[in-house]
């Protein structure tokens, strides 16, 4: 697979929104996954392999600036808002089960202290609370995904 082939796989994947996208060929194997708004490319090359292929993921690298700019476009509006961040990695739920309700709405008005969410990590259930007393504006995270620590979840505007 050649450098144009790995870009348009890139292209592709951000605009179809697939989660994650895995091919394996003889001498390599490539790794996308996308959230939200980053994008991940995990490329892994063996050893024996020429040079050029290795240049791949830092050709690769340039089609990342676009995370940054949906970065600093949310840091502008997220400005009044005081956002609630992963504390752990893990895999985020919004309600306690699958027939139960989420635990918060956009709208939805929360207390310091009150549980926004659940993030399970190592089977372990660990429930989240929020920092600020407020209105949810925005959930960002989609149920069941996978997150980073301190990774945004929510966007509060402040009482």
């Amino acid at each position: 697979m050649d450098i144009k082939q790995v870009q348009e796989l890139i292209r592709f994947v951000s605009k179809s929104g697939v989660n994650e996208v895995s091919i394996e060929e003889k001498d390599f194997k490539i790794t996308i996954k996308t959230n939200q708004a980053p994008t991940y490319v995990n490329a892994t090359i063996p050893a024996p392999v020429a040079a050029a292929p290795q240049a791949q993921p830092a050709s690769v690298v340039p089609s990342a600036p676009a995370e940054p700019k949906v970065t600093i476009a949310e840091a502008e509006d997220s400005s009044k808002y005081m956002t609630v961040k992963s504390p752990m990695i893990g895999t985020f739920y919004r309600t306690a089960g699958p027939d139960k309700p989420p635990f918060v709405n956009v709208g939805d008005e929360v207390k310091a202290g009150q549980v926004v969410c659940i993030i399970e990590a190592m089977k372990l259930f660990n429930e989240i609370e929020s920092e600020v007393s407020g209105r949810i504006v925005k959930v960002l995270v989609e149920n069941s995904s996978p997150v980073e620590y301190d990774q945004p979840l929510f966007l509060v505007e402040p009482a």
